[in-house]
Formats: structure tokens, C-alpha cells, sequence
């Protein structure tokens, strides 16, 4: 699921670098591994557990950003003879280098994820790992688990395989290089394909009432001591790109749910009081939302390359808020195993260079194709993950929201005085003098005091910047 991408440029030494080194700092991101993990991660490395399977005959290849280099996913798309498709993914064996009970293990188990800051990510795994063996680099042999998926000629499921394999990936290849190459005609068939089937599957994500939110990064350019946001609006081969790794989790979810052992990743469907305050959002931002027009609806008509659209996706984010992870084990199927932008039941599988919970995952699936009772390890953990990832997503939602208050600060911080439209989308309960407004340019939200008077849920409002402070990651209005 998405979460906002956040890119600063500038120099080591810009203002706005050394306010996120100290963000750093007070929220106690663990940055450097200890020296045993760091020993036990180069050993690993060195001398990982190889699988049996050898499939570095598959040209794989991967997309993803051009600076990446922890590549958790590479895949090969081919044509059946019945007219239908098959896709291999081979995703990234963590647990070919992470023994269980050791400090390495220990130590991914206290970060849980890779943490994003717009300059810098702290990584889960030492690089020597995340960016080096474990990652399916053009050229390395790497273990993976690979998956099999064959679709039907409309992108339906036929039949799903997962084992243990060894893989080369032949190129790396970024989002806007695929992009040309599909839309000139110069793509090979095994690239060619991911439109074709990324189509395919995008068709039946809206027949079954799931939505994909095509978030925009937001780059924050450093001018003369000032700040500018500009977006990066994903391409069609985002998307596409995306439609793959859903088909996965989506049939690991159902491996799992057959074998009677695993964890979901599920979401309920979004209160209503959060869809209203999106749709005052959306007022704010000038986009026409009918009551008639369901959400899902709605944000398949957006353009991410419309800044005001770009902006209301970002808020769409807010709805994925209540999602979490549901384990279950010995054949009793939870109640609630759906995720409800996906409309099916889902699971965490094709990032574990990234997330912890994607290594369990991955090994119920293994299990589950191989007909062999899960891991005692693997079975030993699931009680406790879905606390653990809870913990650790609620870390990265704290460093997320203070990195977009730090960046928006940033933008706004010579501006302080000045008069903008805005609309208020939130009124503290209790204190109705007290709430949010949304900017319409530009699309910041932001806490406004009302002084004596009541606030206007949902309606325009001119309001006056009075604060703007990066060091203390704070934007606050009044009305004007």
C-alpha cells in the first residue's frame, strides 16, 4: 500500500537536512547496526543457504527507482500456448541469510521496517544484505522465492507455485526507461507484456471494487534559502508494476487461507466520518466529488499530474490508516480477511528486504506448495507479528508525519503574515475553535486557532500564516 514519497535535494549542510538529522535523533531511529550483526550479516553473505532449484536460465528482469539498489522483486512475463500468461516473480530469500534466534534475526525484529526520510532511509537489514547479496542485482546469482503464477487470457488466476530457486537477473531497469520502451514499440516480449497484463489486472481490481491510490512523489528543491514543492506524478508502468506484486499477495493470502496458517494484511472499510472529512478535502481542493460518485470511483477519474489531484491523493492515504495484520493458525480461519482497497484478501509478501513480516510470509507459502507443515520458527513468531508490524508501521507513520509537518514548514517558513484560501476540513470535538484547514495553494493541512469564535466545518475560509518553524516541525494558521 502506498505511503507519501517524500525527496529532499540540496547539499549535506541545507537547513532542512540538519532539521531531519535531528528528527533522527529525537525519535531514537536506530541507525547503525551493532558490530555482531554487522559480522553476522557479512558472514551470511559470504555463505548463504542455496537452494537446490536452478532457474538462472529466466532472464529476469526488475523496475524500479533509478538510485535503488535494495531490489526485493524481479520478474519474467511470458505468453502460454492456451492464449493466457505466466508470470514469474522471484522475490528476494531473506531467510537464506537471517538465521532465527541470532542477533541479526533479533535486530530485524526490533526495527521491523526500513524507515523513509526524504534524504535518507534507514535500512532494515545491513546494506551488505539489503543492497548487496540478498538484493536481486543484473548479474548476481541470487536465491529467491519463486513464484508462478498462470493467468488466463482475461488475467485471471488459473494456478499459483511457490519455491525455493536460484535466479540472475538480467537488467535493471527504472519506471520511466520501461515506460518509453513499451510506448515506442522497442520493448521485448517479456516487458512488452507488463502493460498488457497490467491492464488486464487493473480491469479486474475496479470489477471487484478495489482501488489503487497512484500517489505522486514530491520533490522539495532548495532555491536561494527558499523551498518549492514540485511532483512526480507515477507512469502507467508504476501501476503496472504495482498490479504484479497485488497478484502475489493476493495468492499468497490464498495459499495461506486454504493451508489454515498465516497472516493477512487486512483493512475495514473506512468510517464515515473520514470519508466526510476527505470530501471537505476535497471542496478545499476544487475537485468535483458528486454525492452520487463513489470514492473508488472518483480516484480512478484523477490525474496525478494535476497538482490539486496529486494533492488530494496524498489525503486519500489517510483511509489506509486502520489497516493491520491478522495471524491465524491450526485451520481456524479469522472472520475478517479481507483489505479493503484491495477487495480480497491480501498479504505482505514481495518487499522482505523491507519489512519484516514479508520473511513469514514468504515461508508459509514455500510450505504451503511444498505440502510440509510450516517452520516451528515461523510458528513460534506468528502469536507476536502482528504486534510487532503494528509497532513498527505505527513508527513509520511518526516518521512520516513529521517529516511532511518538517517539509511543509520548510515551504511556508518565509511566508509567515501572508493571506490564504482555505477550507476547514476538522473541528477538534469539544472545542469547536479549535480544528484543520486544508490550503488550496499550496495544498497544505495544517492546524488553525479560531480565537472566540466557532470555526466553519466544510466551508471556505480565508486564514493567515502565523507560525512556520521546520525546527519545531509546525505550521499553524489563524483566520484572517
Amino acid at each position: 500500500m502506498p505511503r507519501r514519497h517524500l525527496h529532499v535535494t540540496g547539499a549535506a549542510e541545507a537547513p532542512l537536512r540538519g532539521v531531519l538529522r535531528e528528527l533522527r535523533t529525537k525519535l531514537d531511529v536506530p541507525e547503525e547496526f551493532p558490530a555482531d550483526v554487522l559480522a553476522e550479516a557479512e558472514r551470511a553473505a559470504a555463505a548463504p543457504r542455496l537452494p537446490e532449484d536452478d532457474a538462472t536460465d529466466i532472464p529476469f528482469f526488475t523496475i524500479d527507482p533509478p538510485t535503488s539498489v535494495d531490489l526485493d522483486q524481479a520478474m519474467h512475463l511470458s505468453r502460454r500456448d492456451d492464449g493466457g500468461f505466466r508470470v514469474r516473480y522471484a522475490i528476494a530469500d531473506v531467510a537464506a541469510y537471517v538465521t532465527p534466534g541470532r542477533a541479526l534475526d533479533a535486530e530485524v525484529h526490533r526495527r521491523v521496517t526500513t524507515l523513509y526520510f526524504p534524504d535518507e532511509k534507514v535500512p532494515l537489514h545491513p546494506t551488505s544484505l539489503s543492497e548487496g547479496a540478498a538484493s536481486l542485482l543484473p548479474g548476481q546469482d541470487c536465491p529467491a522465492a519463486l513464484w508462478t503464477i498462470d493467468l488466463d487470457d482475461q488475467g485471471r488466476t488459473l494456478s499459483t507455485d511457490v519455491r525455493r530457486a536460484l535466479v540472475r537477473s538480467r537488467a535493471k531497469l527504472d519506471y520511466d526507461g520501461a515506460q518509453r520502451a513499451i510506448d515506442d514499440g522497442t520493448a521485448e516480449e517479456p516487458l512488452a507484456l507488463l502493460a498488457e497484463i497490467g491492464r488486464l489486472r487493473e480491469r479486474l481490481e475496479v470489477e471487484r471494487g478495489g482501488i489503487s491510490l497512484n500517489v505522486p512523489e514530491q520533490e522539495i528543491v532548495e532555491r536561494d534559502g527558499a523551498y518549492e514543492l514540485a511532483y512526480r506524478a507515477p507512469l502507467p508502468a508504476d501501476g503496472w508494476n504495482a498490479q504484479i506484486s497485488l497478484l502475489t499477495g493476493m495468492a499468497a493470502a490464498e495459499l495461506m487461507i486454504d493451508t489454515g496458517t498465516g497472516i493477512l494484511r487486512t483493512l475495514p472499510m473506512a468510517p464515515d466520518g473520514a470519508v466526510g472529512r476527505l470530501r471537505r478535502t476535497a471542496k478545499a481542493l476544487r475537485i468535483d466529488w458528486p454525492h452520487h460518485v463513489p470514492y473508488a470511483e472518483l480516484v480512478r477519474s484523477l490525474d496525478p499530474t494535476r497538482s490539486h489531484h496529486a494533492a488530494f491523493l496524498q489525503e486519500c492515504t489517510t483511509l489506509l490508516r486502520g489497516a493491520g495484520y491478522t495471524a491465524f493458525s491450526g485451520g481456524e480461519i479469522p472472520e475478517h480477511t479481507t483489505h479493503a482497497a484491495v477487495a480480497a484478501p491480501y498479504a505482505h509478501c514481495t518487499a522482505p528486504l523491507r519489512r519484516l513480516v514479508d520473511r513469514y510470509a514468504a515461508e508459509l507459502c514455500l510450505a504451503a506448495c511444498a505440502g510440509d507443515p510450516p517452520p516451528e520458527w515461523v510458528l513460534a513468531a506468528l502469536p507476536e507479528l502482528p504486534k510487532e508490524m503494528a509497532d513498527g508501521t505505527r513508527r513509520g507513520n511518526t516518521v512520516e508525519r513529521a517529516c511532511v509537518d518538517i517539509v511543509e514548514a520548510a515551504l511556508l517558513k518565509e511566508r509567515v503574515g501572508e493571506i490564504f484560501d482555505a477550507v476547514v476540513v476538522d473541528v477538534k470535538e469539544g472545542e469547536p475553535a479549535v480544528g484543520t484547514v486544508q490550503l488550496t495553494e499550496p495544498a497544505i493541512v495544517a492546524p488553525i486557532d479560531g480565537g472566540a469564535g466557532e470555526l466553519p466545518l466544510g466551508e471556505r475560509l480565508r486564514v493567515r500564516l502565523t507560525q512556520a518553524d521546520p525546527g519545531a516541525a509546525e505550521v499553524r494558521f489563524a483566520p484572517a
